[in-house]
């Protein structure tokens, strides 16, 4: 093994000693603390006694005067959280705008100037770190629980790991909507991805200065996270009572050409507090199918890297929109008039015109006011089921008519053909016989054959029954 040499060797245990140091323990003092002892630090919502320091004022009554910005802003005297007594000013329940000078005179000489800084200790900063893109910078931000003094600062600083060198500084922005402070890490082009780089950050004001803790990133391990998608609105479909139609753009920072991004739609009724929600949209728009009828809605998107690599955006700007109305069934709903209000019972009043009062109108009673509750708008699927049930039934009912009304007609049939059966009478099968005329009384003499007198008795007596 190699030795170094002599001088260079405490250089050596020096960085290897640096290197080998825990991070510190975030909230430690960073940044300019120090007052002069003319400046007077006072806490939001808090009182503060100013002292016009000067001898000889024991008892002499002083005036005091406030300057901001080179001009006297007010002459104290006569303000409400403003007390002056004796060599002393006294301020109630401080603000933001009573920084500023404070003089005090007699007899119109300034005796002493001081110089009062209302501001609040900052928070410490919770530092997270993502890309916009695969091919933006990384940004780095952590959120306020409150909004910070006026004079808050925000620093930000990188360097390479195990390496001798300065670290590079930028200043970070805050933005007042999302209550935020976001810096901006700038890689330099050709760039090891696999390096770590160490970032730490700082926030101070006149009240004091507080540090995060340190982050230890790699490009390739830094998270991605797209800017909400833009353009966001919400179109009614014609003769479509239910259904609204949300369109949506990729954000600026995002190429499509090379990476797509996945969307996650949320949406409810304006009187509803919590939101249904669709996952997994690739394409730039969505059809929702169970809208409300005749209600408002309020649609957010946000965008995810397409495989899900990274985090969700941030929700887009809320967009609003109302499912397309038949302005027949507005008509039907409203009447001739549409002056409605709500009352107290949670019902729709409807002004009546003075005409319908008759000689009230005249005695000034016009303007009376009938109490209608609050109907949805009628649908016609529902008058085209009933009509098809009611034609239905009726087809049954003549059926079931007609059925019996043939059954009884062919059970009558066959009762008038059994009695008039049993009504026929006998007729002999053999050929009518001759009239009593001219059949003689006597045989006619000569030999007869066995058996011919009584077929001929029988003849007869059948002709005459």
């Amino acid at each position: 093994m190699a030795r170094l040499p002599g001088p260079l060797l405490p250089a050596a245990l020096l960085l290897l000693a640096a290197a080998a140091a825990p991070a510190p323990a975030p909230g430690r003092p960073c940044g300019s603390t120090g007052l002069s002892r003319d400046t007077v630090l006072g806490r939001l919502g808090a009182n503060v006694t100013l002292t016009c320091q000067d001898k000889g004022l024991a008892n002499v009554t002083v005036s005091w005067k406030m300057e901001k910005w080179g001009t006297v802003a007010a002459v104290v005297g006569g303000h409400d959280r403003w007390l002056a007594e004796g060599n002393t000013l006294l301020l109630w329940r401080l603000r933001y705008e009573d920084s500023g000078r404070y003089s005090c005179y007699v007899g119109g000489r300034p005796l002493h100037t001081l110089r009062l800084l209302v501001e609040e200790p900052p928070e410490t900063p919770r530092v997270s770190c993502y890309r916009r893109s695969h091919d933006k910078d990384v940004l780095c931000e952590w959120p306020l629980q409150a909004k910070p003094s006026p004079g808050t600062r925000a620093m930000l600083w990188v360097k390479r790991r195990f390496a001798a060198e300065n670290a590079t500084e930028q200043r970070c922005r805050y933005f007042s909507k999302a209550r935020k402070f976001v810096c901006r890490v700038k890689v330099p082009p050709g760039a090891d991805d696999t390096k770590p780089l160490v970032v730490s950050t700082c926030v101070s004001n006149g009240a004091g200065g507080l540090a995060g803790e340190d982050r230890i990133i790699t490009l390739s391990s830094v998270p991605v996270k797209p800017d909400p998608p833009l353009n966001v609105t919400v179109e009614a479909l014609e003769k479509a009572p239910q259904q609204l139609r949300v369109n949506w753009s990729y954000p600026s920072s995002w190429d499509p050409r090379f990476y797509w991004l996945r969307f996650q739609v949320r949406y409810r009724p304006e009187p509803a507090e919590t939101f249904t929600e669709v996952e997994q949209v690739m394409t730039t728009w969505l059809d929702i199918r169970d809208a409300w009828r005749g209600t408002r809605h309020v649609v957010q998107v946000r965008a995810q890297e397409e495989f899900g690599h990274g985090a969700w955006s941030e929700w887009s700007q809320e967009a609003v929109g109302t499912p397309w109305t038949d302005p027949r069934d507005l008509t039907s709903e409203m009447g001739p008039f549409s002056s409605q209000f709500p009352m107290e019972d949670g019902t729709y009043g409807v002004t009546l015109p003075p005409e319908l009062f008759g000689e009230d109108a005249a005695d000034g009673a016009g303007g009376a006011v009938m109490e209608a509750s609050a109907r949805s708008v009628a649908s016609p699927y529902a008058f085209l089921v009933a009509g098809g049930s009611l034609l239905l039934g009726i087809a049954l009912f003549v059926g079931i008519v007609v059925r019996y009304k043939q059954t009884w007609r062919t059970g009558g049939q066959r009762g008038a053909k059994q009695e008039g059966e049993a009504q026929h009478v006998l007729v002999p099968l053999g050929p009518p016989s001759p009239p009593l005329s001219e059949t003689p009384l006597l045989s006619p003499p000569g030999p007869l054959a066995p058996g011919a007198l009584h077929i001929t008795n029988l003849d007869y007596f059948f002709s005459e029954q």
